[in-house]
């Protein structure tokens, strides 16, 4: 399991496991993770993790979030990133994250199962980009429009999920609420985006 390591000013201050599926960031003490400084935001950042991958979102925070010294908007997370908010620094350690393959044992070695993962698309079936395709190569791949509706879908060992992040109304998923945990994808399923169908298809 992932963890994080937060500094200030050159002293470790707390060492959190990246347990749930979504922990926030922030001044508010409502927040998963509260850091106690003026210049972080009361609502500043997200981890979300998905299967194997962690990504890093700011919520429009006043002062930004950065990563590796670049200020990001979201954020794959890798081994050893930094990430700065205002005076803290975060270490991201991705040890276990993986701890029943072959990668995690020997990081030298690529993961067995990631060259065997079918490569797949997401194909719109209705409105004006019917039957335009969208190839899914990425660790993450958003669809919708930020603020209104948008479904993740990531690409990890176990194959591909989707999972819905923002937005008041759900997408659907085959008819169904699409929810906000990992939904694993098969060949065929159908999401559905305020009445954008798109079909999900292995090449």
């Amino acid at each position: 399991m992932a963890k994080i390591l937060i500094s200030r000013d050159g002293v470790l201050e707390q060492t959190l496991q990246l347990s749930k599926e979504r922990m926030a960031i922030g001044r508010g003490r409502h927040n998963d993770i509260v850091l106690e400084h003026p210049t972080v935001s009361g609502e500043h950042a997200v981890i979300t993790t998905i299967l194997d991958d962690s990504f890093l979102e700011d919520l429009y925070s006043t002062n930004g979030t950065f990563v590796n010294g670049h200020r990001v908007g979201k954020h794959y997370l890798q081994h050893n990133d930094v990430i700065k908010l205002a005076k803290y620094r975060i270490e991201f350690v991705a040890d276990g994250i993986r701890p029943l393959t072959g990668a995690a044992l020997s990081p030298a070695v690529p993961h067995p199962a990631t060259p065997a993962l079918p490569a797949a698309v997401i194909e719109v079936l209705n409105g004006s980009n019917a039957g335009k395709r969208l190839a899914l190569t990425k660790a993450q791949t958003s669809l919708g429009r930020s603020g209104i509706q948008v479904v993740i879908i990531s690409r990890g060992s176990l194959g591909y999920a989707a999972t819905h992040t923002e937005g008041e109304r759900e997408a659907l998923l085959n008819g169904a609420p699409l929810g906000r945990a990992p939904q694993p994808l098969a060949d065929g399923d159908v999401l559905d985006l305020s009445g954008t169908r798109m079909a999900f298809r292995l090449a």
